[in-house]
């Protein structure tokens, strides 16, 4: 385990970035279920065994409009699995530049958007959104499973309403998508994210 040295007291463990991005958007208690080994990406698709929950989980309403922007086949995939079996409406991007036109064109109420992306990156097209009157109030989720773009995510903290580490359990997938939902079930812009990032989100 990576260490620091403490200023009193030998060595403590280090604060994982995932740890300050939990804290960054208020992510309380236990997850709902632990996430999928990356040596086992197939069981983030899995929607096999039961989900524990205290409550029933509140769902968006069906045909809700979600868009996926990831140049993995794979995540798109699995993540527009995930979505359809909810009776979700399921766009999907290859890329930042087409994503942007999709988002312009088909007015998605909620997008996942990678980081680490070709051409132009997930934080660059987040800037986008943000800037064009037609998304700036869609919510976006910010998704990577790169350390690198995870700890520059938390650095910048530009207007995206939630952030998920590849690779991701289904419970995790509904369970963020469940934090936005407004009482109608509709995907809402968290008003601590709309005012926390927007400068950052509107520079540049």
């Amino acid at each position: 385990m990576d260490t620091v040295r403490g200023e009193n007291q030998g060595e403590r463990p280090r604060v994982d970035v995932y740890e300050k991005i939990k804290r960054l958007f208020g992510w309380g208690g236990k997850p709902a279920r632990p996430v999928a080994p990356a040596s086992q990406p197939e069981a983030a698709a899995n929607p096999a065994g039961p989900e524990r929950r205290g409550k029933p989980r509140t769902n968006a309403r069906s045909g809700t409009r979600m868009l996926v922007i990831d140049d993995s086949p794979t995540i798109v995939a699995l993540l527009s699995r995930m979505l359809r079996q909810n009776d979700y409406h399921v766009l999907e991007a290859a890329d930042a530049e087409e994503g942007l036109e999709i988002a312009r064109q088909q007015s998605p109420e909620l997008i996942f958007l990678d980081i680490v992306l070709p051409g132009m990156d997930g934080f660059a097209a987040l800037r986008q959104l943000r800037k064009d009157p037609h998304t700036r109030d869609v919510p976006v989720i910010m998704i990577s499973g790169n350390e690198q773009a995870t700890e520059q995510f938390y650095v910048h903290r530009i207007g995206a309403d939630d952030f998920m580490k590849k690779p991701f359990s289904r419970a995790e997938v509904f369970a963020r998508i469940e934090r936005l939902l407004d009482a109608n079930r509709v995907p809402k812009r968290l008003p601590q994210a709309a005012a926390g990032g927007e400068d950052d989100a509107a520079a540049g």
